[in-house]
């Protein structure tokens, strides 16, 4: 066995580690947020305005996050998840009232932001070093998680469990994955410094280069379309089914549920074969996504509208997590936070104005006109995703190479 392959295995499995307790946190939190609501005994609107805390923490966290990075290296990542098991579990078990609410979920937003750039960052380092597509992979444990966490809750609720339960069970969960990126970065008993993996130090060379931040942003931007695209159909298809479909409120949860797992299992499938494919998987995807879309705006039915929903799943599954690995592959080890951050960030912005996106239209032509719009964000990214990338000069970084940016 070569000197680096165990590390190397121990780092890509805290990566996965931290995806999953990045996806059971997610998981947990959106099937709490009723009991949530009725704990601190807020109506919808007051609920609403509480939940923009997330992102309000969560944006300049993650920029932040990105120099923190590349100052102190990956062992920041280890206070980031753990931060996010804690700060889940102290909004469950204090959330009493409208402050106490909002507090808690501003301090949710800055660990959440912290962890999405973290895991990120580890995954990098992982697929650079191992030449696997390993971001898209530990996407794939990330949403499988979501789905788990979320049946888990529950059930947890269903029996009367305390709502901070399942954030503990995360919280543990946390304590473990933080642990495993701890171990996998300081290998021990290593008989000569000289045969431990190069990835496993921290970086010290290529500090004299200036990291670019245009090409960063371009990518930012397709990332954005794309998790807009992604959280429209995640957060509005539960609502499409009931007031266009007349599904009840416990079967229209079915189409999250089932667009999160498609997701899963469609980033699994794609890891295989990823590398090399980048530009196809972007054209083909966004275009997926588009058509589910159109699908789901023209259902007559509830399982017409839920194919709509698995072929859109599996079109903006591959797409965000291609980028970042176009990304990761390219940029020097010295910068890789920053660069995780601008990108991340960029694309988050979209996630957050995807929801916000199909109400305005909502209101203008309707939630079928809105689903209609939501499909033109897939065909602008499908036009736009090669001349940017080309752009950005991320369309053919060499696999596990380091670009150093001049």
């Amino acid at each position: 066995m070569p000197p680096e392959s165990l590390p190397l295995r121990k780092l890509v499995f805290a990566t996965y580690l931290a995806a999953a307790s990045f996806g059971s946190f997610w998981g947990a939190w959106g099937a709490s947020v009723p009991r949530l609501r009725m704990q601190a005994d807020v109506d919808d609107g007051q609920l609403g305005l509480a939940l923009l805390f997330i992102g309000a923490g969560a944006l300049p966290a993650m920029l932040v996050t990105g120099r923190a990075l590349d100052r102190w290296g990956l062992r920041f990542a280890v206070a980031a998840i753990v931060a996010l098991g804690l700060a889940g579990f102290g909004v469950s078990a204090t959330a009493h009232g409208f402050v106490a609410l909002c507090v808690g979920l501003a301090v949710v937003g800055l660990a959440s932001g912290a962890t999405d750039v973290a895991m990120n960052s580890i995954a990098g380092r992982a697929e650079q070093a191992s030449g696997k597509a390993i971001i898209i992979r530990a996407g794939g444990v990330f949403s499988s998680f979501v789905v788990l966490a979320s049946i888990t809750t529950g059930l947890s609720s269903w029996i009367g469990a305390p709502v901070f339960a399942p954030f503990l069970a995360v919280a543990v969960l946390s304590l473990v994955a933080s642990a495993s990126v701890l171990r996998s970065l300081a290998p021990q008993g290593a008989a000569n410094p000289a045969r431990t993996a190069p990835w496993a130090s921290e970086p010290n060379s290529g500090l004299g280069l200036r990291l670019r931040y245009t090409p960063l942003l371009l990518v930012g931007v397709l990332g954005a379309l794309a998790f807009a695209s992604e959280n429209a159909h995640q957060s509005w298809g539960a609502v499409f089914l009931e007031d266009q479909l007349g599904a009840g409120p416990g079967f229209s949860a079915v189409g999250p549920a089932v667009f999160a797992g498609v997701v899963a299992v469609t980033r699994f499938a794609l890891g295989r074969i990823q590398q090399g494919n980048e530009r196809p998987m972007l054209i083909l995807g966004s275009l997926a996504a588009a058509t589910g879309a159109l699908i789901l705006a023209a259902s007559p039915t509830v399982p017409i509208a839920i194919v709509g929903l698995i072929v859109a799943a599996a079109g903006t599954a591959a797409l965000y997590p291609t980028m970042l690995s176009l990304v990761s592959r390219g940029v020097n080890e010295a910068y890789r936070g920053r660069a995780t951050a601008i990108v991340t960030t960029a694309s988050y912005i979209g996630f957050l104005l995807g929801p916000v996106y199909v109400g305005i239209w909502s209101q203008a032509t309707g939630l079928r006109g809105a689903m209609v719009a939501v499909a033109a964000l897939g065909v602008v990214l499908s036009a736009l995703s090669i001349p940017l990338l080309h752009l950005s000069g991320y369309a053919r970084p060499k696999k596990r190479s380091v670009r150093l940016r001049r």
